[in-house]
């Protein structure tokens, strides 16, 4: 069995995420301490009291997503399951911050004041109204690319998020998106709606962001992940510390590449994933890409327990 361990991105948030983890696990509740100290306040009260809107606000949603898939992952430790089960590490736009600080590239601490960062500047890059995301159902990547060409008329509108064979989201100023619906729809895709996001993010409109998290990078230390990340951008492995963060700074603006990340991860072998945090979203588009690769959630106590045991089987 050849793993990758996944990190959800945002839209899985929901409130109570993690608590059932963190009473079930010191070294799980330790996690959000210390996100919580990073940030000079209560973000765990919000995550399992708060309201979904106030979770799903992007200053919050990222740090705490990250908090999270991170509170999984040291439960999986006190199981006993270490990073080199994975042959790599991969997330989903936030995600890729879980995904390099399970893999010890970043630290906890660290990982939580840049996500906090990263949410205030992509929120802030596009005043409210101006931009939009919308997903696009039934067409492939190429198809929704010249879509988004077609309909920017003079204004940004991107292939955004290549999910899965049948699903990609454009972003970019909100008349081009909205543009771009009617265009898909006539072009015969299944679906095509606006999305209820606050900002058109992954495209060129985040250059702000981009820039700001350039400064906020190069003041946090990356090291050498204990395993490869597969990268969002380059849809490949890497481990250099300098190439990383680069990266990260080009994911603001830059296309999440999930669909030829995982289709890369398979041809290395990868045939089993553990999604590790909020939600199945992940494992639903690894599954419609393809069906070899066996997918497990990991983000509840049960679950920690069912991959922990098969883990443990396969090293007996």
């Amino acid at each position: 069995m050849t793993r990758a361990f996944i990190f959800p991105g945002q839209g899985a948030q929901t409130i109570g995420m993690g608590k059932a983890l963190a009473e079930a696990y010191p070294a799980a509740k330790a996690v959000f301490d210390e996100v919580d100290e990073a940030l000079g306040e209560s973000l765990s009260s919000l995550i399992w009291e708060g309201t979904q809107d106030a979770l799903t606000l992007t200053r919050n949603a990222q740090p705490a997503l990250m908090a999270t898939s991170m509170a999984a992952w040291r439960a999986l430790q006190a199981e006993g399951v270490s990073i080199e089960a994975a042959s790599c590490v991969a997330g989903h736009s936030l995600g890729e911050y879980s995904a390099l600080a399970a893999a010890g590239a970043i630290s906890l601490a660290d990982s939580a004041r840049l996500l906090r960062i990263r949410g205030d500047a992509m929120q802030q890059a596009v005043p409210v109204g101006e931009g939009a995301m919308a997903a696009i159902l039934g067409l492939d990547f190429e198809a929704v690319e010249a879509v988004a060409f077609d309909a920017a008329k003079g204004e940004v509108c991107q292939a955004a998020n290549d999910n899965d064979p049948g699903q990609v989201v454009v972003s970019g100023h909100s008349d081009a998106v909205e543009r771009a619906v009617v265009l898909a729809k006539e072009r015969g895709a299944k679906r095509a709606m606006i999305l209820p996001v606050s900002a058109p993010f992954h495209c060129a409109l985040m250059e702000p962001a981009a820039r700001a998290m350039a400064e906020a990078l190069n003041a946090v230390e990356i090291n050498c992940p204990a395993v490869p990340l597969v990268a969002n951008v380059v849809a490949e492995k890497i481990t250099d510390p300098a190439t990383i963060r680069s990266l990260l700074v080009d994911q603001v603006m830059g296309a999440v590449r999930w669909r030829e990340s995982v289709l890369y991860m398979a041809r290395e072998g990868v045939n089993e994933v553990w999604e590790i945090g909020a939600g199945k979203a992940l494992s639903g588009m690894v599954r419609r890409i393809d069906r070899e690769i066996t997918c497990r959630a990991v983000g509840l106590p049960e679950d920690v327990r069912i991959v922990a045991e098969v883990f443990h089987n396969e090293q007996a």
